[in-house]
């Protein structure tokens, strides 16, 4: 039987909450939208993608981001909506590289089709740009070994949940996730993170993406007897 493996550095769960705020910059077409895309912060970006991705996870494990819903349905560019919608957010491990697929993209279709930069969304349907505004804080649930790992995931909320995948590969810049980083470097679970790693989140819902993890996670203890 393999020894429980126990650290002394423990995973510390964290959720986070997000408060939204309009920045004043709004577009009405094509144009407006890349440039307003150069200018705005960081916070605008993420709360446009990846805060759209954990708003209506509970409706689809796929949804676009708020750009691509715009194009297609306020100015009824489908073509460049699905281009936009296309972009697998949560593979940039920096926002400022997410930024730049984005730009390109538009800057690309712009010049195939100048003509799509004179189409404006009628009045009361512009683009606002929103920022998020974020509060990080601490759960009580701590693990120092696997079992205890796998009992708090399946106890925490789903925002501690997308804070620990998903916005770790922004806040690491690396393509892992805070989960996989310590069970890799904490208990030696190389194995496991590097399996944790393997998922693709965007194919699956919070709760969806709990339990396959739970179940990955429980078959390793099962393995080792835990």
């Amino acid at each position: 039987m393999d020894k429980l493996v126990r650290t002394e550095n423990p995973f510390k769960f964290y959720t986070r909450f997000h408060l939204s705020e309009l920045t004043g910059s709004k577009a009405s077409n094509l144009g407006e939208l890349l440039e307003g895309i150069r200018q705005v912060p960081d916070s605008c970006i993420y709360h446009h993608t990846h805060r759209f991705l954990q708003q209506h996870q509970y409706l689809s494990p796929e949804p676009p981001n708020d750009f691509a819903y715009w194009v297609t349905d306020v100015l009824g560019e489908s073509i460049l909506g699905e281009m936009l919608a296309s972009i697998d957010v949560v593979q940039f491990s920096t926002l400022h590289d997410l930024r730049e697929k984005m730009i390109e993209l538009l800057e690309n279709y712009l010049r195939e089709n100048p003509v799509a930069k004179q189409k404006f969304a009628n009045y009361g349907e512009q683009f606002h740009f929103i920022k998020s505004i974020s509060f990080i804080i601490l759960t009580p649930y701590v693990a120092y070994d696997l079992k205890e790992f796998a009992d708090a995931i399946k106890t925490i909320t789903i925002d501690s949940i997308y804070f620990h995948i998903f916005e770790a590969r922004l806040r690491l810049e690396q393509e892992i996730n805070d989960f996989s980083y310590w069970l890799k470097t904490s208990i030696g679970e190389k194995e496991l993170a590097d399996s944790i790693v393997r998922l693709d989140p965007y194919t699956y819902t919070m709760e969806g993406l709990r339990k396959t993890m739970l179940k990955l996670i429980e078959n390793r203890i099962s393995v080792n007897k835990y």
